[in-house]
């Protein structure tokens, strides 16, 4: 009796260690992108285009940007489309989902802007990292949820403010998609800046 209390102590034991192991990694990977990032947009010698460019080779190795591209999309049409539907709409929405981060970034001036850590959350087996990006007289809430590929911690979706990148992408392609075909979609994906679905709203 006392060796099997002794095994399923062990064994939370263990399951604890794992799991405060996996939040601190998660941390650390997400911490070191974000610090590269606020580095790049810090220096004044670098144009605006040179920083982008720098900012999304950073990002790029953490983001699941093919994940994110299914997820908006759910189970309802997903896997109803055609091979190169798939390939098509992933290319223009990773492209869109860069282009909406990087003017999100872009928007603020880090020189006098930080980035406060709070403690990671175990969601199953995904982690979740709320953060807060405060200036003198601001703060916005962002909350980074990530899942363990096979090499690393990357992230699956961002909430800014309470709200859900993928939740929000799906609600705006779901109104295309109720009365209108993937086409329809892609098409309007393809449209320049300034007339494309709405914006993915930020506080």
């Amino acid at each position: 009796m006392k060796s099997l209390l002794y095994a399923v102590l062990s064994l939370l034991m263990l399951s604890q260690t794992v799991i405060a192991d996996d939040k601190s990694a998660a941390e650390e990977t997400l911490r070191s992108k974000l610090e590269a990032v606020i580095s790049v947009l810090q220096k004044k010698e670098l144009e605006i285009e040179a920083k982008k460019k720098a900012i999304i080779e950073i990002v790029t190795p953490i983001f699941d940007f093919s994940l994110m591209a299914k997820l908006t999309l759910g189970r309802k049409y997903w896997p109803g489309l055609a091979k190169e539907k798939k390939e098509r709409f992933k290319e223009l929405f990773i492209k869109r989902l860069k282009e909406s981060y990087l003017e999100k970034l872009t928007r603020y001036n880090y020189t006098d802007e930080k980035i406060v850590y709070n403690a990671p959350v175990q969601v199953k087996k995904k982690i979740h990292i709320p953060t807060d990006l405060i200036s003198k007289d601001n703060k916005i809430s962002m909350l980074y949820k990530l899942y363990k590929s096979k090499h690393n911690w990357k992230i699956y979706d961002i909430e800014i403010e309470g709200v859900s990148l993928i939740t929000t992408y799906r609600s705006q392609f779901n109104q295309v998609l109720s009365s209108g075909t993937i086409d329809d979609l892609l098409e309007k994906l393809e449209e320049p800046e300034n007339k494309r679905l709405g914006k993915v709203t930020s506080q």
